[in-house]
């Protein structure tokens, strides 16, 4: 049985809403965010001016809030990473979710 359009508007919403709050809380803020999709996948990248790569927290437990972004983005997307800014200080993380 295939995913349901609504699981995977879910998942993207989410994953959205994990890089954005982890450039907000980690790396001044969001300079840009881009969403790209072909018929197979939706790649969602956030870029910030952070240099330093993104990295699992840790958690004090599984009932504490925060340090679970990353393990967010790691089950629910089917590929994630980061590559440095093009031009000036800061990378681009993304993740990939399938688009059908």
């Amino acid at each position: 049985m295939g995913t349901s359009r609504s699981e995977l508007t879910d998942d993207a919403l989410l994953l959205v809403s994990e890089v954005v709050a982890n450039a907000c809380l980690h790396a001044g803020g969001p300079t840009s965010l881009v969403l790209r999709c072909t018929e197979e996948r939706l790649r969602i990248e956030v870029t910030d001016e952070s240099p330093v790569a993104p990295r699992a927290g840790r958690r004090a437990g599984p009932s504490r809030p925060g340090g679970h972004g990353l393990l967010i983005v790691e089950r629910v997307g089917r590929n994630w990473g980061w590559d440095p800014a093009v031009a000036g200080p800061g990378k681009s993380v993304w993740v990939e979710v399938d688009s059908r």
